[in-house]
């Protein structure tokens, strides 16, 4: 189960992971969410320890770009949901 502001922001701006909407809704916005196993996580640390922990190529990269990175998106209350495509 996602936060309802998971779910709002990715339907969002899904836009900037994939070229085409993959929800139209909110409940297919939270059911993809389910079936690509998305990450709710607290803080820009827990991103890069997740992200480092899967075998992304993250070395080198700055916080900012962390946060810029497609598959990352920043919550308004400050957490984050990660979104591998």
């Amino acid at each position: 189960m996602y936060t309802k502001e998971s779910v709002e922001t990715f339907l969002k701006e899904q836009g900037r992971l994939y070229d085409e909407p993959v929800a139209e809704s909110y409940e297919e916005a939270e059911e993809f969410l389910e079936d690509c196993m998305a990450v709710e996580v607290k803080t820009l640390k827990e991103v890069r320890r997740y992200l480092d922990e899967t075998g992304a190529d993250i070395e080198g990269m700055t916080d900012e770009e962390l946060k810029e990175a497609s598959e990352v998106f920043a919550l308004p209350s400050g957490s984050y949901l990660i979104v591998e495509g």
